[in-house]
């Protein structure tokens, strides 16, 4: 599993993981918003498995 999610793409994952989480426990209280635990998983494991099947790279290549 390469890398292949950028420093800033992962970072806004993590927060709008973490944001749509919260829901369950503060507002309508839906357990469909744990699913904002797949965004926060991608962005700290900095891997997507639909990049990976797309061919998608947003993180930066090293010289």
């Amino acid at each position: 599993m390469q890398k292949n999610i950028g420093g800033t793409e992962r970072v806004i994952r993590v927060v709008a993981g973490l944001a749509i989480t919260s829901l369950a426990f503060v507002g309508p209280a839906s357990p469909w918003a744990f699913l904002g635990l797949v965004p926060v998983a991608t962005g700290l494991m900095g891997w997507c498995p639909p990049y990976a099947i797309f061919g998608i790279n947003t993180c930066k290549k090293k010289a």
